[in-house]
């Protein structure tokens, strides 16, 4: 029971690869964003919870915290890396006008932040209620 991931058949992943699965696809939410327009948009938002339900789906039982407590920690990282890596802020800029290209997309990224959350709470929680073992 520990190792199934939410589908009976299928063996759950560890841990760690369902958060490199959340993670890839949300560097790639914002990084075709980015490139293409420059704020972050729909393909993010839709990188960012797709990622994050597989990874909460797909992960084993027994590794569902990390999962399900990603998405924040996930946009946190994930913005401001993609963000400095693509080479937005310019030198010569001063700190306050570095900070807010950095600080801009990962403001604006709140609310698919908050909705992935809500999403992956809800499934870690049902997966932990009907996963749960049964007694002997």
């Amino acid at each position: 029971m520990a190792e199934r991931s939410a589908l009976p058949t299928v063996l759950g992943v560890p841990p760690v690869a369902a958060v490199g699965i959340a993670a890839a696809l949300t560097a790639v939410g914002v990084l075709v964003d980015l490139m293409r327009l420059g704020n972050l948009s729909t393909v993010f938002t839709i990188c960012h919870i797709a990622g994050c339900v597989l990874a909460v789906v797909w992960v084993r039982r027994s590794g569902l915290f990390g999962p399900m407590v990603q998405p924040p920690l996930l946009v946190a990282a994930a913005v401001p890396i993609v963000v400095l890596a693509a080479g937005t802020p310019r030198p010569g800029q001063g700190v306050a006008e570095q900070l807010l290209v950095i600080g801009a997309p990962l403001v604006n990224a709140f609310p698919v932040m908050a909705w992935a959350t809500g999403i992956v709470l809800v499934l870690g929680v049902l997966r932990m209620v009907l996963q749960r073992p049964r007694g002997t």
